[in-house]
Formats: structure tokens, sequence, C-alpha cells
């Protein structure tokens, strides 16, 4: 069996577990793998492709990216070299004859333009449903891989597929969390995550837009001032409040203020709370405190047609009931639509009918509370 030291082996099952947290998935394992069986090109199918979906494929440094896109459209359905035994290595030469691999369009359509004949391969399907594909490719001038190098190769394979698990939990984790951020985005509420220290972890687009304009809220290096001096006192003890009640265990401390902005437009809505600690947290750099912001003056981003879809309005009462929505009176909505407040009336009282509200503020509160804000 090739020799491959204690060390050498721990840092390659490292590089492995560390694969999910990297920026492309598991490259820094698949480029010391190459180099640890002397091949030209490692690839690592995520997701094989098919007909109805492309492939997810992560590929060693050098792998031609004309290659690897001609095969996720075309050569995929030509390939011999799958559904293999499931986590058992396997060499091409030991699935199919040398002579009639050399004869199959896969070969001389794809594989003989990159200098591809041996490929070792193993396939994993997890118990959640993943199908990966590891392939080990060297060219028609190198040796044939050999029993001691499939051994080598197929102590990694367990830890192979327990990373894909934690892969595949971690994107799910970062599916939903994606999933409810847009949700805080769309309903125009700016949210900002601090550390135990204070410092900006994390902000959403409507936290930054507010940040950059500086006007009542701006980032001082990694801290956070609001309005006057004064208010960013008070905005300050409110955050070591709520980072206590975390260190204490405490219940969730949930406070609020209204900070005055220098343009004069209307006052922003801030609530400082803490952030529960999970069971098991631990370390630094936890979310710690959380900062949600109102501003009254940003518009609903509704999408008409889903406001028009709930309501079953016509797009004329649809359009109506977005610029009443966004603070215009009556009279402002039907200069802004080149109508006149007859119209604008009538279109407004069969929006009653439609929604069973009896007064304006109750339509406009009915949108702004309605899931057509996270459409």
């Amino acid at each position: 069996m090739q020799t491959l030291s204690f060390d050498a082996f721990s840092e390659l099952v490292g590089q492995l577990y560390e694969g999910p947290m990297e920026n492309i998935p598991w490259v820094t394992f698949l480029n010391q793998l190459n180099g640890l069986l002397h091949s030209k090109y490692v690839t690592f199918i995520l997701r094989p492709p098919s007909t109805q979906v492309d492939g997810l494929m992560v590929s060693t440094n050098g792998t031609s990216s004309d290659a690897t896109a001609s095969y996720n459209k075309h050569f995929f359905a030509l390939d011999p070299f799958v559904d293999l035994p499931n986590r058992d290595v396997v060499a091409l030469a030991d699935f199919m004859p040398e002579a009639e691999l050399r004869q199959s369009e896969f070969f001389r359509n794809f594989l003989e333009p990159v200098d591809v004949l041996h490929i070792l391969g193993v396939d994993i399907n997890t118990s959640d449903g993943a199908q990966c594909r590891l392939r080990i490719s060297r060219g028609r001038d190198d040796a044939p891989f050999v029993d001691s190098e499939k051994q080598l190769l197929a102590r990694f394979i367990p830890h192979l597929e327990r990373s894909i698990k934690l892969h595949m939990q971690l994107n799910r984790i970062e599916t939903e969390r994606n999933l409810y951020a847009g949700a805080v985005d769309q309903m125009a509420v700016g949210t900002i995550i601090l550390d135990d220290t204070g410092k900006v972890l994390q902000t959403n687009q409507v936290a930054d837009r507010l940040l950059q304009e500086k006007d009542g809220i701006k980032q001082v290096n990694d801290g956070l001032q609001v309005g006057s001096a004064r208010d960013t006192q008070e905005f300050r003890r409110l955050v070591r409040q709520a980072m206590l009640s975390q260190k204490g265990n405490l219940a969730s401390v949930v406070e609020a203020m209204r900070v005055k902005r220098p343009s004069g437009r209307a006052d922003l809505g801030i609530i400082v709370r803490s952030v529960p600690l999970a069971a098991w947290s631990e370390g630094k750099q936890c979310p710690t405190v959380v900062i949600f912001i109102s501003d009254p003056e940003q518009q609903s981003s509704a999408p008409q047609e889903i406001v028009r879809a709930l309501f079953d309005f016509t797009p004329a009462e649809t359009q109506l009931a977005m610029l009443l929505a966004n603070g215009l009176t009556l009279d402002e909505a039907s200069e802004e639509l080149g109508i006149s407040r007859n119209t604008s009336r009538a279109h407004l009282r069969s929006t009653f009918s439609k929604t069973g509200v009896t007064r304006q503020t109750m339509l406009v509160r009915l949108i702004l509370r309605s899931v057509a804000t996270l459409g």
C-alpha cells in the first residue's frame, strides 16, 4: 500500500472537513489529492448533470473550463464511467476494456482531446439524497492506477462522505438565512448585527443604504453612531444592556428609541434587542445584539402584480392603492396618475368593496401588512 505519514494524512483530512467553508468547496483538498496521486485532473461532481439540470462540479487548477462545460452540456450522456458501486474505488480499466474505451465516442471526442486515458473513480450516495462523484484522471503516457493508490483513496472516502453531509447541512442553513434576510429586506426593515464587543458583524441591504446616507445613523470604524451625541450615548447604553442580558443568559432585552435626522426627514425608529444564545454557542464574534431600523420614508416595494393578484384589483386600482400605501393623499395620487379626483374616488370605492375595508387608512394598513411586501 502506498505510504502516507500520519501528519500528511491528518492534514488532508483537515482540508476535507474545511472544504465546505471554502468559497469553492474542497478545492484545496482536491489540489492536494491531485499532487498526491500524480494525476492530471481531479473533478468532484456534487450534482451529476442531466437533461433537466446542469451539473455542479469542482475541479483542480488547470482543468479546462471548456471541457467542463462540454461535459456538463453534452458528454455526460455518453460517459460510460457512471453508476459505480457506492463508496467503492474503481478504475475505468476495471470497468471497461481499454480497446473498447478507445473506440467509444466519449473517448475520441472528449477524453482524447484533453489527454485523459486512465481514470480512478468513486460514487458517494448519501442517505439524505446527495449523489456525488469523484474522478481522478491521468494521461495516455502516464502509468495506470494501481491497487495501492485505490486503497489510499479509499481511506479518505468515509471522511469525504461526512464532509458532504456537513456541506449539505450548512447549505440548507445558508439558504434559509438568505430567505429570511430577503424577506426582511422586502419589508424595508434595516438590520444590523453586532458582536460581543459592539462591532458590526453583518448588515442587510436596507441598513447599508441608511449607513451610506449617514442621515441619523452612521458607521464609525466598526461601531455605530446615531443622531446627536446624546442619542448615541443612549443607544450605546441600550446596546450594553442587551449584551449584559445575553451574557447573563437572561430573557431577551428589547428596547426602542427614535432618532432625529439632520436632514429634517422623518425620524428613524430603532429597536435594540439581544440575540438569544444557542445551547452550545461559544467563541468570539458571535451575534450578540441585533438592531432593527425603520425608515418611515421608505416606500413599499410590493410588486404591483402581486398586490393585484392578492386583492383582485384592476391595474388602475392597483396603481392608486400603491400610491396611497406610499403616503400620498388621494388628491396627490390623482395628480400623479393624471386622473380626476372623482375617478380616483370611484377606484377607491371599488377597492373598499373588494377588500371589505371602509376607510383609506384601513386599506393602506391592509396592503402594508399583507404578504405582498414579500413578493
